[in-house]
């Protein structure tokens, strides 16, 4: 069949309009979700810095914006007019491409975290495994970042993250590993869906007490928080594979650290406090305020502000652990993870299948 001119002038402009809407589906969430994150992590920033002060007796930031929330947007402006300072006998491109790789490494495991009822940017069926598997990608960045800066005190800060990293990566995911048996699927919806069948009780917290306990010395870990903060220990590498580094190189690591507590939380309420589900009887909401409770709109409004409160509910316990415990030792960190976290949690695991098996 032959078309004339004018008829392919006529389908063109339709085709291409159905080509931007489509861009624009997948480029909107992406740049909301991004948004979102941003927002995130300005509030721990404030969050951390009110109750650092109320531990400390002391007063917060209070001047930028209102109650000094936008003290992290003022600090992040200052750095963008730092000078960028490189190395005179470091290797350029490792030093510039760590921080980036450690940043994006993050970023992407927010794609897989459901903020709501079925409100996920990408539901995988290895949801839980591949973020763990991005997360291991971080490390390399701040190895990267130690040697290129050719210094001594970068270089160690370095290796420190890469054995930390290792060392606690294989106890997380083996109590990950429990968690997914429990739920029959490794999938992070699925795993919250499971959690809402029999309401608070049915929390993994409840059922998974030592692996909690363990996911949540991991995370700590892997987020570089007291008292595992060695990579970047001010009394002996002056600050690790962060002490060249300047301007905007320098605020790309301290976003990359908050982004990580940010995920490592929000992962903490999707596997063991029951993500978006409130647990708890809510009919009363959409009666006080005069709101449709069968619409979608406000089971998405109302997942995500639960999800939201139990993820910064929890982030008291790593911002007041900073101001709590003291600094272990390179050797405590290692047999910690090594001769304690490992041991228990693969027990944890053994527990779980015996359990499941058994249930058959």
């Amino acid at each position: 069949m032959i078309m004339d001119t004018t008829e392919i002038q006529a389908i063109n402009p339709f085709s291409r309009l159905e080509a931007v809407y489509g861009m624009l589906w997948i480029l909107v969430p992406i740049f909301g979700l991004i948004l979102g994150i941003i927002i995130g992590v300005l509030v721990i920033v404030w969050l951390e810095r009110e109750i650092s002060a109320g531990i400390q007796q002391r007063i917060g930031p209070e001047y930028a914006g209102p109650l000094g929330i936008l003290q992290a947007l003022a600090d992040g402006v200052k750095l963008l007019f730092k000078e960028n300072l490189l190395p005179s006998r470091g290797d350029a491109r490792l030093f510039s491409i760590g921080p980036s790789i450690a940043v994006i490494s993050i970023l992407l495991s927010y794609s897989i975290i459901p903020f709501g009822d079925h409100l996920i940017l990408s539901d995988l069926t290895i949801g839980v495994f591949l973020w763990i598997a991005i997360s291991s990608v971080a490390p390399i960045g701040l190895l990267m970042s130690g040697y290129g800066s050719n210094n001594k005190y970068s270089f160690l800060g370095g290796l420190r993250a890469t054995a930390q990293s290792i060392s606690y990566e294989i106890p997380l995911t083996l109590c990950v590993l429990s968690i997914s048996l429990l739920s029959n699927s490794p999938s992070t919806v699925d795993i919250v869906e499971a959690q809402s069948k029999y309401g608070f009780w049915g929390w993994n917290l409840w059922r998974q007490p030592i692996g909690f306990i363990i996911f949540l010395s991991s995370s700590l870990a892997e987020c570089e928080r007291l008292p595992f903060d060695l990579p970047e220990a001010e009394e002996e590498l002056v600050a690790g594979y962060q002490t060249e580094y300047s301007g905007i190189k320098f605020g790309l690591f301290y976003i990359a650290s908050y982004l990580n507590l940010l995920v490592s939380s929000l992962f903490v309420t999707v596997l063991y406090l029951g993500g978006w589900n409130l647990s708890i009887a809510h009919e009363f909401l959409p009666k006080l305020f005069g709101i449709n409770k069968s619409g979608k709109v406000f089971g998405t409004i109302i997942g995500i502000l639960i999800t939201l409160a139990k993820t910064y509910l929890f982030l008291f316990i790593p911002i007041a652990t900073r101001w709590t415990l003291p600094r272990l030792r390179m050797d405590q960190l290692l047999s910690l993870g090594w001769k304690f976290l490992l041991p228990i949690s693969l027990g944890n695991l053994l527990l779980t299948t015996s359990f499941q098996l058994l249930s058959l």
